[in-house]
């Protein structure tokens, strides 16, 4: 069985979630939200009859602090936290990873995203491309996924896929937005990783972003045409001479455009606000277009 635990990212529901699957050998679970929301996460799993230490394996989309965030706390328990190679020295020794954090959200980082503590190396296990763990009865495979983040994996369980970001964001039945924060934007990667996920042809997704989708074809197609559209848009803003701060009121008027053609209502602009601010993928497009204009991508 597949539980979504709702996190409540900043208060708003349907923001940023995990999930807790039951194995013969106990639960396991898929991201572990920030560490500024592990109470609500600790309440959440105990809600569903399982405590925290009960988890002994942690599996890792990517290691974005929304994402990997509390894993930390897991491994003090003593948890295995499995994780793309590329990820797993930051799990290891977070403190650039911090520092990069702190000088972005400076006094926020409380707030939004609280601490992050080493892992012991012997507790993280890197996973390669088609991996495959099996924990009881339940088998997970690990497909890398680059394009969000060159550390991307979505697991397999059975036919269904959990995506992290590289399925992109979807709140309800609003538009399906693709997150791009840097460093590690890369349109051609991530046009790839969407084309694997389809010939995976999982009947259904869940987004960390959030929760589960059954319409994958469709959900991909308007997933890669908002990839297009949102970086042909920054683009067009880069080459008639706009700076990242002229840019940014701008896109968030685009997007917020957007988002209210697809059906959102303020509480529902708050929540995408939430999972995906405009500024972050301003910001992560912007440097894929310059290294791209440099013949570094």
């Amino acid at each position: 069985m597949i539980h979504t635990l709702d996190l409540c990212f900043l208060g708003n529901a349907d923001t940023i979630g995990a999930f807790l699957i039951e194995t013969s050998e106990g639960p396991i679970l898929i991201e572990s939200g920030p560490f500024s929301v592990f109470p609500v996460l600790q309440e959440t799993v105990e809600n569903k009859g399982f405590k925290v230490e009960d988890i002994a394996h942690v599996f890792l989309t990517h290691i974005h602090l929304d994402h990997a965030g509390a894993a930390w706390k897991f491994a003090e328990h003593g948890a295995k936290i499995y994780v793309h190679p590329f990820g797993a020295k930051h799990l290891a020794h977070p403190e650039k990873l911090m520092q990069s954090a702190t000088r972005i959200y400076g006094d926020d980082m409380e707030r939004l995203w609280s601490d992050m503590k080493p892992i012991p190396e012997d507790q993280i296990v890197e996973i390669s491309d088609e991996e495959e763990i099996v924990i009881g009865n339940k088998v997970m495979k690990a497909w890398h996924t680059p394009g969000h983040a060159v550390h991307h994996i979505a697991w397999q369980w059975e036919d269904v896929l959990f995506t992290g970001d590289v399925a992109g964001v979807q709140i309800g039945k609003g538009a399906i937005i693709p997150p791009c924060p840097p460093p590690d934007i890369h349109l051609e990667d991530w046009r790839v990783s969407i084309q694997k996920i389809r010939d995976l042809n999982p009947s259904k997704m869940y987004l960390t972003h959030y929760g589960a989708k059954t319409n994958i074809s469709e959900h991909l197609d308007e997933l890669e045409t908002n990839l297009t559209k949102y970086a042909d848009w920054i683009k067009t803003h880069l080459e008639a001479g706009d700076s990242m701060e002229e840019m940014t009121p701008k896109f968030d008027e685009f997007l917020r455009d957007e988002l209210q053609k697809s059906g959102m209502d303020e509480a529902g602009l708050a929540q995408y606000q939430a999972a995906n601010p405009g500024w972050m993928s301003v910001s992560g497009l912007v440097r894929y277009w310059n290294r791209k204009k440099q013949g570094k991508i």
